[in-house]
């Protein structure tokens, strides 16, 4: 049988097998064994189940991931997120709507230590969500403001869907992060603007809450500062030069450390948990991140990602026509598929077709995350709900899902002003030190 056949069987056994429900890394691992087996035989198939575990393993740079899960689960043990929603609810909350802005503004500045899209929507949900009842918000938009806001964590830096991309494509980490920043702080801008109109033309969905002095308001800064330190070392740190991801990764985990002593909220609990929450969430992200890598040879060795390419090529329609396939491709995919699968699966597929027809790969990840954040707020499996779901457990999962269609909106508007102008996620990077 011909390896571009048993590619294409292989890509479908595999959709099969994802939508039977058996678990992601189990799968990728079956497929890309299975399929090196009939091109390559026993041998060579047992060698790369040898050698892919222990290099994963020991690959320096995937360290990264650790140490920024660390980093966030830190900051959330010290009580960092109750802190950053008191902040922004001091700044906005006194305006219509003002408490759905404070929690975007709240889940965009608890992403820049996070990392992690659910832990920022189950975070927040939890802090934000009792005082937008207590000013009777209406539920769709408070639910759904704190799943969009959730999807912050992956868009705006550190990003371990970013880490993921990155070691995929051999794309750097450092310039990804970077690229993230702007349309990170558009989206956030973005969700907050939808609110304000949402709220202005119907004013009962977001009633105003008590009204702040300037006092107050610059007092409550107090509360963010810790935050913005660990942003502008982690991120400062890569932009010039004076660390690579990997060492900003352990500085800003041991900034989150001297900051939970500082604010002496580790007891020896909320370190322990932060511990068990670090190596649980790392330990199935490496068990994924090894079938993903499996498949990712066996893809190499049929050369389906390449035939597609040269078949896209062929057909000889604008690269933009191509892009948009491939976008509403992501967004049918989000409907039915976990994000970290999406990534996995699709990128070694599309990336060699997105370089062939001259995209810059920095530009595609942040476009690609943007599309995986698509994914995970919209319905059927939209993670991000489900996790709002567990908090809001009174709030019936239609009405979440009528509260992201605006932020489902404004995503597909900042994909569109990032196509129109690219410059958008690689002015920073191409800055970079």
């Amino acid at each position: 049988m011909e390896p571009l056949t048993v590619g294409i069987i292989g890509v479908i056994v595999l959709i099969i097998l994802l939508f039977s429900g058996m678990p992601l890394a189990v799968v990728m691992t079956f497929v890309g064994f299975g399929g090196m087996v009939i091109i390559a035989g026993w041998d060579a198939a047992f060698a790369l189940l040898k050698t892919v575990p222990f290099t994963m393993a020991t690959n320096y740079e995937l360290s990264t991931i650790p140490l920024f899960v660390l980093m966030g689960t830190l900051c959330f043990y010290s009580g960092l997120s109750e802190q950053l929603y008191r902040t922004a609810y001091t700044w906005l909350g006194s305006m219509r709507g003002g408490l759905s802005m404070a929690t975007i503004g709240a889940c965009a500045a608890f992403a820049s230590v996070s990392g992690s899209s659910l832990a920022t929507a189950a975070t927040m949900g939890t802090v934000s969500l009792p005082e937008m009842k207590k000013y009777r918000y209406d539920s769709a938009l408070a639910t759904g403001t704190i799943a969009a806001g959730g999807t912050l964590g992956i868009l705006i830096p550190p990003s371990v869907i970013m880490i993921i991309y990155g070691m995929i494509t051999e794309t750097s980490v450092g310039k990804l992060f970077l690229a993230g920043f702007i349309p990170g702080i558009i989206e956030a801008l973005f969700y907050m603007i939808a609110i304000y109109i949402l709220c202005g033309n119907k004013p009962l969905l977001g009633p105003p809450g008590p009204r702040t002095t300037f006092r107050d308001k610059m007092a409550s800064l107090n509360d963010a500062w810790g935050v913005a330190i660990l942003f502008i070392i982690v991120l400062g740190g890569i932009y010039f030069g004076v660390f690579s991801p990997t060492e900003a990764a352990g500085i800003g985990a041991f900034g989150a450390f001297v900051f939970a002593i500082i604010k002496r909220k580790l007891t020896w609990k909320n370190f322990f948990h932060s511990i068990v929450e670090t190596s649980t969430t790392v330990g199935m992200l490496m068990v994924i991140a090894i079938g993903a890598i499996i498949l990712g040879y066996f893809l190499a060795v049929t050369r389906l990602p390449f035939e597609l390419a040269s078949s896209i090529l062929a057909l000889s329609v604008n690269r933009y026509i191509v892009l948009c396939i491939i976008l509403i491709f992501y967004i049918f995919l989000g409907t039915v598929m976990d994000s970290l699968a999406m990534v996995l699966i699709t990128v070694p597929i599309f990336f060699p077709v997105i370089t062939k027809l001259g995209f810059d790969p920095i530009w595609f990840g942040i476009i690609m995350v943007i599309m995986v954040e698509i994914g995970m707020i919209t319905p059927p499996v939209g993670v991000n709900v489900f996790v709002i779901k567990g908090v809001a457990k009174d709030v019936p999962m239609y009405t979440i899902f009528r509260g992201i269609v605006p932020f489902f909106v404004c995503d597909l508007i900042l994909v569109a002003l990032l196509v129109i102008m690219p410059r958008l996620a690689t002015f920073l990077p191409g800055i970079m030190k």
